[in-house]
Parts: C-alpha cells; sequence; structure tokens
C-alpha cells in the first residue's frame, strides 16, 4: 500500500535517513531495553524481555522435542580448561573476561583495590561460551554406547568482551540457549547438526516471521576449534546480513581435549563426536529489523508479550464503571479464544491517561492489534480495530475498523493468524528482491556495493570452495569491499562455469554481503 508522503510518523528518525540511529529509536520509544551504566551491558525491560520470553518458551520446546534435556552449568571456567584445546582458546581469548582476585580491601583513600593476598590459583574465565566446562561434565557422563548420543542444552548469559557494542546485537553480555551432544560416530553428530539447523530455520520462518538462508559458513567463518559450521542468515531491511543461529560439528577435537571417551560394543575405546549450536538476544535485533517501521517495532503474534491489547476511553471525573464492565467481558471472551495454538494473550489497559497517547505507546511496541473502546461503542456493542502492521490508510490516518463484539471476538484467531503469515510474506518479498544473481567479478561487486549504495542487498555468485591461504586472499580481496561470505545455501541450484575468485571450476553457490 502506498501512503501519503505527509503523514506524521511516531517516531523523529526514519529508516530511510538513517538506519542505524532509526534502530535505537525504536529500542528506546518501544521501552525494551536501556544502558546499564556498563559498557556494553543492557537492562532489558519488560516488554524487551518478554520477547525474548516468549522466544525462550517456543524455542525450549522446540529443543526438548528433539530430545535434549536442560542443564546448568558454572558461569566460571577454569583457564586450564580453555588450553586444552588451542583453536578454541585462540579464537576467543580477545574477547575473555578473566576473574583473579576473590576479594577487595580498602586502598586508604577512599576507594577499593583488589587485595594482593585473595590471588586465586588458578584465573577463571567468565564464560564466553561452555564447550570447554561442559567437555569436562561429558567426560565423566559418558562411560559407554549406552550412554550416547548425550543431548544438553542450557539456557544461561555469556560474556564476551565486544569493542563495538549496539544493543541486542553485539553487546558484551547476552543471553542465550547453547546446546552441546556427544555422539558415537560421525554420521550421527552431523544428523543432530543438522537437524538443529532445520530447527533454528522453522524457528526463524515460523514464529519470528523472519525469513532465512540455512547453509554452511566458509572455512575462516567456522567456529574456533570447529570441523564445519553452519548458519541461518537473515537480511535487514537495510539490505545487511544478520547472522541469526549457528550449529556446529566440532568433530572430535573437543572429545580428544576433554577426554570424551566411550567404550564400544566390541570393548573398544573410542573418541565421541561432539556438537554445539545456540541462538541468542541478536535474534531480537534481528525482529526489529525485519518488521520494525517508521512508527515503531511490529512484534509477530507468536512472539508478542500481548497479542491484543484493549484501550477503554476513560472519562476524567465521571463514572466508567459500564465501560469497564464492557472491556473486561471483552477481555475474557478473548482470552478464551485460541490462536497460533496457544490461547490468546490480551491486555485490558487500565492505566490513567488519555487513549491516543496509551494507543501511541502500543503503537511503538508494536503490539498486533489495539483496540479502542469508548462509552458510546460499549452501549452499542462495537469495537474499533487498529491492526499494527497496516497501520495507515490511504487517506494517511490511523487505519480503524469498526466490528461488532461478537464478530471481532470470533474472528480473533483468525486475524492474528492472517498477521503472522502477512509479516513473513512482506519480509520475504523485500529479501527476494534485494537479491542479485547477476554479477559474475570482483568488479562487479565494488561497483555494486560503493559507500554511497542505498540498502544495497546480498549477491549470489558460485565460486570453487577455497581453502587455506587461497581462501585468506580470497577474504582480503572482499574485506577490502567490507564484504563477507555469509553461506553456502542448502537447498543452492546446481553449478557450472568459473569461479570469480579463483579461476577454477566453480563447486557451489555463495552469498555475499555487509553484515552485522
Amino acid at each position: 500500500m502506498t501512503y501519503p508522503a505527509n503523514i506524521r510518523h511516531a517516531l523523529s528518525v526514519k529508516r530511510a535517513d538513517d538506519f542505524a540511529q532509526w534502530y535505537q529509536e525504536v529500542i528506546a520509544e518501544a521501552d525494551m531495553a536501556e544502558e546499564s551504566g556498563v559498557r556494553g551491558c543492557m537492562v532489558i525491560k519488560p516488554w524487551g524481555y518478554g520477547i525474548w520470553e516468549r522466544m525462550q518458551k517456543l524455542l525450549d520446546e522446540r529443543i526438548k522435542a528433539t530430545g535434549a534435556d536442560n542443564c546448568y552449568f558454572p558461569l566460571f571456567i577454569p583457564l586450564s580448561f580453555f588450553e586444552r584445546e588451542a583453536a578454541h582458546v585462540d579464537g576467543f581469548a580477545k574477547e575473555m573476561a578473566v576473574v583473579t582476585h576473590h576479594r577487595l580491601i580498602a586502598d586508604g583513600k577512599g576507594g577499593l583495590i583488589p587485595d594482593p593476598a585473595a590471588k586465586l590459583e588458578e584465573p577463571l574465565v567468565v564464560r564466553p561460551t561452555s564447550e570447554t566446562v561442559i567437555g569436562a561434565a561429558m567426560a565423566r557422563w559418558v562411560q559407554s554406547w549406552r550412554d550416547l548420543p548425550l543431548l544438553t542444552n542450557q539456557w544461561a548469559n555469556v560474556v564476551r568482551w565486544e569493542m563495538r557494542t549496539r544493543m541486542f546485537l553485539r553487546t558484551t553480555e547476552f543471553l542465550w540457549q547453547e546446546g552441546h551432544t556427544a555422539h558415537a560416530d560421525k554420521a550421527d553428530a552431523m544428523a543432530e547438526t543438522l537437524a538443529i539447523l532445520e530447527l533454528y530455520r522453522e524457528f526463524a520462518e515460523g514464529p519470528l516471521a523472519m525469513p532465512v538462508i540455512a547453509g554452511e559458513k566458509p572455512a575462516n567463518e567456522r567456529f574456533p576449534g570447529a570441523d564445519a559450521t553452519y548458519s541461518i542468515e537473515a537480511m535487514m531491511q537495510d539490505g545487511k546480513a544478520l547472522q541469526a543461529g549457528t550449529s556446529h560439528y566440532l568433530g572430535t577435537t573437543f572429545a580428544e581435549a576433554a577426554g570424551i571417551r566411550y567404550q564400544d560394543r566390541e570393548g573398544g575405546q573410542q573418541l565421541c563426536h561432539t556438537t554445539s549450536w545456540g541462538v541468542s538476544t541478536r535474534m531480537i535485533g534481528g525482529v526489529i529489523m525485519t518488521h520494525g517501521d517508521d512508527d515503531g517495532l511490529r512484534v509477530p503474534p507468536q512472539i508478542a508479550p500481548w497479542q491484543i491489547v484493549i484501550l477503554p476511553m476513560l472519562r476524567e471525573n465521571e463514572g466508567d464503571g459500564a465501560l469497564l464492565e464492557y472491556c473486561e467481558g471483552l477481555r475474557k471472551a478473548l482470552a478464551a479464544q485460541s490462536a497460533l495454538g496457544e490461547p490468546v494473550r490480551v491486555l485490558l489497559d487500565k492505566k490513567p491517561g488519555k487513549a491516543t497517547g496509551k494507543r501511541w505507546a502500543w503503537v511503538k511496541k508494536g503490539v498486533p492489534l489495539i483496540l479502542e473502546i469508548g462509552g458510546r461503542d460499549a452501549e452499542a456493542g462495537q469495537i474499533s480495530v487498529l491492526r499494527r502492521h497496516r497501520l495507515w490508510n490511504t487517506a494517511g490516518k490511523p487505519d480503524f475498523h469498526a466490528m461488532p463484539h461478537d464478530e471481532f471476538v470470533t474472528a480473533a484467531a483468525t486475524e492474528l493468524e492472517c498477521i503472522q503469515r502477512e509479516l513473513h510474506e512482506e519480509a520475504k518479498a523485500r529479501r527476494d528482491a534485494n537479491i542479485r544473481r547477476d554479477l559474475t567479478t570482483l568488479d562487479d561487486l565494488a561497483a555494486f556495493y560503493t559507500d554511497d549504495a542505498q540498502f544495497p542487498g546480498w549477491v549470489e555468485m558460485t565460486w570453487s570452495r577455497p581453502e587455506g591461504a587461497e581462501l585468506e586472499a580470497v577474504d582480503a580481496k572482499l574485506k577490502a569491499l567490507k564484504l563477507t561470505i555469509r553461506n553456502t545455501p542448502m537447498d543452492a541450484a546446481p553449478v557450472s562455469g568459473i569461479c570469480p575468485f579463483t579461476g577454477k571450476p566453480a563447486v557451489e553457490r555463495i552469498y555475499v554481503a555487509r553484515s552485522y
């Protein structure tokens, strides 16, 4: 739908004018998170955390359906655990926060300093990820082939000392789930790795309504110590790619370092093949940049803490009993309905304040359906419905629809399901329209990704899957253009011709993009 140019949007910054500033304003105006006083660490406020809780619930159900059990492992990991796996510690060394003392003392100047007498015998790393500590536990838990596969998951916080931070997308401390599994052989471990990749793809495309490309990362983008890394990649509205989740086949490297062995059916000792996989609060950033508009956030109904908000138009110093009674009856009728496999989540907002001000607060939060009800509406058995994802009419006014009470109650589930579907369809159409497949040389890439290009999107190309020094040379050429290889799509069409990066026969397709 094309809207008049003179609409006065709820945000002061438009996506087309300054996407980075727009993103920060959405978070602030939707009341999702705020700075904490510690660089790179944020306070996630109730609406932002409510979205995370919804994501956590839906994803946890899916993870448990694979047979994995939730555990919890320590926040502090002995440095020696990391030193057992050289590639892993090297990959995270620059991001590690380290605890060296267990007590503070007064410095005599009104301040505090670490007590020299309280220095730890061994430094403790604040977990950046848990492969090493979970590997030590697996070595104790796995003895026989009968103990396999061992499927574990934990919901936790991790710390990676980031130099450049941005709320939800890249923070020093973030929340996530990390799955860790042990298997008898490569085939079983690879099956787990790819099954989780598909689980993540379905979760992103379903509850998050965020279209993604699932595929394998190139060798230089693998998780430190992994044999293979797979990812789901989403296109944001500025054309950049966001790595929204990863699944890793770790081979036997971590098993050898941690001593994860099992006795096979013949009585011999074998190393386990392990995997790890995770998604984080970065996905919230992906939802913002996939679905947000110039009026704030638009939350897909499946992950909205409240799917419907009822706003009674309360009158000062006058009786509102009949209006509130009508609204409470509507709330109960809607809460008794089911949509997208769950009871409808509906809030009656009785806080004082003008209905218009409250309306725009909920618009910026992105609640899928907003209902405004005045005294006359209650008397007539009517409801005024505002669909957040289609906010404006062709006249540039909020697109309210009047509906009879019973008709809306009956239609509410269908409305929510329609919004969920249309948000995905809109994002997918935008992504597909911004993937170029006709660029075949580095010069083509350089011309396409000029510094002044407005939201240029992705490029799909063919390549020869180089590794080692040859891959490093390709990576250097791409970095000069501020580009990265996102992944090799799992469902790519057959290839032919010559790799534009190496001049060798092409063997697969890749996506190239600027990224977060």
